[in-house]
């Protein structure tokens, strides 16, 4: 099964941050991108839904009990 590819404006309403956060985790390597751009047209970049996934996992702290 192919897993989902979401669109920057999706990953950053799911993560309750501005679109430049989303493109500042994809150039620190922390999510990465699909291009599916045809031709000359400009990038259109998904991001596999496991990576937001994984990069809330990485994120989240863990509270002492």
């Amino acid at each position: 099964m192919c897993e989902s590819l979401l669109s920057v404006p999706r990953v950053a309403q799911l993560l309750d941050v501005s679109r430049r956060s989303v493109y500042r985790y994809i150039s620190a390597g922390e999510l990465s991108v699909v291009d599916l751009r045809t031709g000359s047209e400009r990038s259109r970049v998904r991001i596999p839904s496991g990576d937001v996934h994984e990069l809330i996992r990485r994120r989240t702290a863990l509270t002492a009990g």
